[in-house]
């Protein structure tokens, strides 16, 4: 099995992973002032992710699958900690910060590069 193919199984198990456990801080964790703003987040930058995944756009680039593996992994690890020893809501920030954003500023930025390459691809096919 190529590094690519056996990425995407990878990259969508730590995904759902993390995703499930966020889910379980929502339900679970007497959700304090803090985490009233920041579960939305996460959702929202879930969402962001989870369209790019399945539309294709980030699901065979093989830098973009090792960092989301990796960020969804140590987020999932991170956050059962923040579950069982009751970490203090600060860190859940703390977490977001380092395994979210940075996943998805770097998704965004491999969206706006393919998106650049499409246009110029596609401006120099019309002026042909």
């Amino acid at each position: 099995m190529s590094a690519v193919s056996s990425l995407v199984p990878a990259r969508f198990l730590t995904l759902t992973a993390h995703l499930v456990i966020v889910i379980l801080v929502t339900v679970i964790v007497l959700i304090g002032p803090q985490l009233v703003v920041a579960l939305p987040v996460t959702m929202g930058l879930f969402a962001i992710e989870l369209a790019g995944f399945f539309s294709g756009v980030s699901m065979f680039n093989c830098t973009q699958g090792l960092l989301s593996t990796a960020a969804h992994a140590s987020a999932s690890v991170a956050l059962l900690f923040f579950l069982f020893e009751q970490w203090a809501c600060e860190i859940y920030w703390w977490i977001l910060a380092f395994c979210r954003f940075v996943c998805v500023c770097v998704y965004l930025g491999n969206f706006l590069f393919s998106l650049h390459l499409w246009r110029s691809y596609s401006s120099s096919q019309c002026s042909d």
